[in-house]
């Protein structure tokens, strides 16, 4: 993986960033002194202090914009209009990267007043380096500044580029896609709880197969269904499962849920 040169300031010292940022380190992309995180909450600074060695951290935005190449916005969706328009005058000639659900590229350049921007859609399994994001740039990102966002997420799980107008899909599919995760894991659960399992064994057996079969999907390459299919023998406990799950709308009921959280990203990007 390549080396990110030059300063990265984080504004907004919450999860996501410290997701990014420990995932940048634990990869050798970046050192601690290149990082300078911005935010006003103390026990957020204070968290930095004590967990990352090296790191810069800050309660003021002025210079830690300045002196960066590569700015990472991680903070909530209605609070980016205001840090854009504290600043302006400072956003030009380096790369802002919003993490902001919902806030288009259009409004970033309006805001910010430049065009080198990317907006990203990661998802919460950030957090322990199993992401799944999406990121379009704006006309003024150059390969290098593409290359930069690849490396910076590539650090905490799988990453892709798109166009702008996929992210609501990415959104629905993949950022709020583990919450419909949990809820299969905590039905699976249920089920081995009601066959006669221990609930702590039947939450580690589910999660663990929920795990094992993605796992199996990304490494073999092969269609879903020929591994369904594999483990499916005739007239056995498999196929008698899955009749249940047919019966019970189990493909319809995912399907709706994408489509619908994709829905209403778009509404909210629209209102952004």
């Amino acid at each position: 993986m390549n080396r990110i040169e030059g300063k990265i300031t984080i504004l907004g010292g919450g999860k996501m960033g410290r997701a990014m940022v420990q995932g940048m380190l634990a990869a050798g992309v970046i050192e601690a002194p290149q990082v300078t995180v911005v935010d006003t909450n103390s026990q957020s600074l204070q968290w930095w202090q004590d967990h990352v060695e090296g790191v810069t951290t800050a309660t003021s935005a002025d210079l830690a914009i300045e002196s960066a190449e590569t700015v990472i916005l991680a903070v909530k969706p209605g609070v980016i209009a205001g840090v854009a328009r504290a600043h302006l005058g400072r956003w030009s000639g380096r790369l802002v990267i919003s993490v902001a659900a919902g806030v288009t590229l259009a409004r970033l350049q309006e805001w910010l007043e430049t065009d080198c921007v990317v907006r990203v859609m990661p998802n919460t399994p950030c957090l322990v380096g199993a992401g799944a994001s999406a990121f379009a740039c704006g006309p003024g990102v150059s390969e290098r500044h593409a290359q930069t966002v690849q490396t910076i997420l590539g650090a905490v799980g799988d990453v892709a580029q798109v166009e702008e107008k996929m992210l609501d899909a990415v959104t629905g599919l993949s950022g709020s896609g583990p919450a419909y995760v949990f809820v299969m894991i905590e039905a699976l659960a249920d089920g081995g709880v009601a066959a006669g399992l221990p609930r702590e064994l039947a939450q580690r057996l589910a999660a663990q197969t929920i795990l094992g079969g993605a796992k199996m999907v990304l490494e073999t390459g092969e269609h879903p269904a020929v591994l369904k299919d594999a483990v499916a023998s005739p007239g056995g406990t498999t196929i008698a499962g899955l009749a249940a799950l047919e019966e019970n709308g189990i493909r319809s009921a995912l399907i709706q849920a994408v489509a619908a959280a994709a829905a209403r990203s778009k509404t909210l990007g629209a209102s952004s």
